[in-house]
């Protein structure tokens, strides 16, 4: 079988072949199906075996130690020998993974041959195609759960500890140092918890994904936005505990976390930082130092271990095991969200050069897996998707090199002039085949774009199994019908606003999902893709109140001709145009509308969980020649303005304003387009949760049902629509 193994003197990776290990009494052998990379601890083994040999002593002064208490029992020259030979042998990585039960040893009987398991230990849930596990690192993974979030099981396990260490109760304000993948763990963890979290790293990318995950503010720890928030959240107070999830040889995170805490607060140390602890401010505060030891009790012992001695629950309430069958219990009720997390998924047998790629900064992650080509094939899990609620198949991407087939339902306008063109000319691309009710817009299709077929029949479309991904860019009348065909048929699907133009149309296309567990959609909410708007909200920063947002939306007369009037097929001109600046605020305050109330004039107010309001005004009745679309988003003492996708600035310490006028309005369909093309590619995560999705659905068609009732409309997701994103 092959392992992944070091040489820590030469810092030498090699997948090699080993012998199988036997199946010992008191544990199982597991196939390992996903194994996880932790890029804080096996990437820090990794860069020191690259060190020379001062380096390595330097980076494991308690080594040394112990080679100089070597050399004044055993002599200098037996104990050069003995480190020299423990240096140039290979050693094993990996500590957290899911498999497959292949063999039961004796004395076992809560698992069975065939069981999904977690298994933990950095001498036993190796990257490996077969690990033997003893009874107390390893845990059931329950029918519905994706293995590769199960994979996640001991990483989720150190974090559990760490919050654990720290005590946490309803309502605390906590500190989390480090948002690589333990901090983001840690970040969620809290705030299921009730704890109100604030977060610190100097990569942007992972304070957006922290705050994502429940986060209510993280940033650059220079950049004096945490401490302003850490101020408004306790009144002057500080954090109750801080969490130093950091690594590195600087000693930054001890200094912030006591320059933030509060009185008596809590410094949990889980990550491996530097602890020169300043004395006078840990004094004066008199904080509380923890440190929380890897997956929870009996980690080190080997009779819990080895031998399988479990502790008794009411002397030790949560032991590794019990940590590990938290983690994944919370995965499991989708408590837990690991699959943002997932940055790259590699084939096993590509594990060195990933390890590479890793440790010269190629690949940026947060969590890589390894999968076990074969051992995948066996289990082909329905899973539960964590983000929207709905049965789902874990999207596989596609192989290397091959182009996005792509069919397209509509050539109209919109699709000839705003999608096709960022295509046409892409590589990666394959345009296969476009259905339209003309045959001669389809022939106009197909010679200016080069589709390789064109039709007057879907089923063209949606019954070729070549074809990953279905454009349907049709009448809004039937956008809802032939977006569930397609979800049935098994393909991707991006679909052009709205996605439905009743709260049945909907449930329908949810059922589909439900029905056939593929949730590949995307609807084309373009703005929030928008390059200008990204850059002013990145300048705008994350926020902690309530925000206020206006929203000028100067549509202007329709022709008198446009099938837009057609309100009894098409429904009402905002039905079928409003969820683009619905979404496009809803993005800007990273949240889903909980209320809707309209009047007859179409000021739509849009109400949000946080205490934000948003109040959209959809006006027909303005001059042609001033701006389409302007906004202005307010809170924390900042204000975003933004005129048409021209001009954007943002008022705060300093003014920021977008440095030069683009030569046109790019209202983000080609990044949109590119989204979608990524995630089909990859098999990641669509750009736009399904939730997310049906949530300014139903906050769009709501408009209409409170200007009819005179009254605010609640926005209750359909039970099958899960937990907005």
């Amino acid at each position: 079988m092959k392992q992944v193994v070091q040489n820590y003197k030469s810092g030498e990776l090699a997948l090699l072949e080993v012998p199988e290990p036997a199946c010992k009494p008191g544990g199982v052998l597991v196939r390992t199906v996903y194994s996880l990379i932790s890029t804080g601890t096996e990437m820090m083994k990794v860069s020191e075996a690259s060190m020379s040999l001062v380096g390595k002593a330097k980076a494991r002064p308690d080594q040394v130690a112990k080679v100089m208490q070597s050399v004044a029992t055993n002599g200098l020259s037996a104990t050069y020998r003995k480190v020299t030979s423990k240096l140039d042998s290979y050693t094993p990585l990996g500590y957290s993974l899911c498999g497959i039960v292949e063999q039961v040893g004796d004395g076992i009987t809560d698992v069975a041959v065939g069981d999904l398991v977690a298994c933990a230990g950095n001498e036993h849930a190796l990257h490996s195609e077969l690990n033997w596990v003893p009874k107390n690192l390893y845990s059931r993974v329950p029918a519905g759960v994706d293995p590769r979030h199960a994979a996640f099981g001991t990483v989720g396990s150190i974090a559990m500890q760490g919050v654990r260490r720290g005590e946490p109760q309803i309502g605390d304000v906590a500190l989390v140092i480090g948002l690589g993948l333990i901090g983001q763990l840690v970040v969620q963890l809290l705030t299921s918890s009730g704890v109100r979290v604030v977060g610190v790293d100097p990569d942007p990318e992972r304070c957006k994904l922290a705050e994502s995950l429940g986060a209510l503010t993280c940033a650059h720890p220079a950049s004096g936005i945490v401490d302003t928030a850490v101020d408004e959240l306790t009144h002057g107070a500080g954090v109750d505990q801080t969490y130093l999830a950091a690594g590195g040889n600087t000693n930054d995170p001890v200094e912030l976390a006591a320059k933030l805490s509060r009185d008596r607060g809590r410094v949990i140390d889980i990550g491996k930082c530097k602890l020169d602890l300043p004395w006078n401010a840990y004094y004066e505060k008199e904080l509380d130092v923890r440190f929380s030891r890897s997956y929870g009790p009996g980690r080190y012992d080997p009779s819990y271990e080895l031998e399988g001695r479990d502790y008794p629950i009411g002397q030790v309430r949560w032991t590794e095991r019990r940590n590990l069958e938290c983690v994944i219990d919370l995965i499991a009720r989708d408590r837990l969200d690991v699959e943002p997390l997932i940055t790259h998924v590699a084939d096993f047998s590509s594990a060195v050069e990933t390890y590479k790629s890793l440790n010269e900064g190629e690949l940026k992650a947060v969590a890589v897996l390894f999968r076990y080509p074969d051992a995948v094939a066996r289990t082909e899990p329905v899973v539960t998707s964590a983000r929207v609620g709905l049965v789902s198949t874990p999207a596989t991407g596609l192989p290397a090199g091959q182009p996005v087939r792509l069919g397209f339902i509509g050539a109209g306008n919109y699709a000839s002039s705003m999608l096709l063109p960022h295509l046409v000319e892409r590589s990666d691309v394959q345009l296969e085949h476009v259905a339209t009710t003309s045959a001669l817009s389809g022939a106009n299709a197909k010679r200016k774009f080069g589709f390789a077929a064109a039709s007057t029949d879907i089923d063209n479309v949606l019954g070729d199994s070549s074809i990953d991904a279905v454009f349907v860019v049709t009448r809004h009348s039937s956008h809802a019908e032939l977006t569930r065909q397609a979800l049935l048929a098994g393909k991707s699907v991006f679909v052009e606003k709205p996605l439905a133009l009743s709260p049945e149309e909907l449930q329908k296309v949810l059922d589909a999902i439900e029905e056939s567990g593929n949730d590949r959609l995307q609807v084309g909410f373009n703005r929030r893709f928008a390059p200008l708007l990204h850059e002013a909200r990145g300048q705008f920063g994350p926020r902690v109140g309530p925000a206020t947002v206006r929203y000028l939306v100067n549509a202007g007369r329709l022709d008198h001709g446009s099938w837009y009037n057609q309100t009894a097929t098409e429904g009402s001109r905002f039905a079928g145009e409003g969820g683009h600046f619905i979404d496009t605020v809803s993005w800007l305050l990273d949240a889903d509308p909980v209320s809707v109330y309209a009047t007859g004039d179409l000021q739509v107010t849009l109400g949000y969980e946080d205490g934000s309001t948003a109040v959209i005004t959809y006006a027909e009745t303005g001059s042609s020649g001033f701006p389409k679309e302007t906004l202005d988003l307010t809170a924390d003492g900042k204000v975003l303005k933004f005129d048409d996708f021209v001009r954007a600035s943002v008022y705060s310490r300093k003014k920021w304003a977008s440095s030069r006028i683009p030569k046109g309005r790019d209202k983000g369909q080609a990044a949109e387009v590119d989204a979608f093309l990524s995630a089909v590619r990859t098999g990641g995560p669509m750009p736009i949760s399904v939730a997310s999705m049906a949530a300014t659905t139903l906050a769009t068609l709501a408009a209409q049902a409170s200007v009819s009732n005179a009254a605010p409309v609640r926005i209750e997701l359909p039970v099958k629509a899960g937990a907005p994103a």
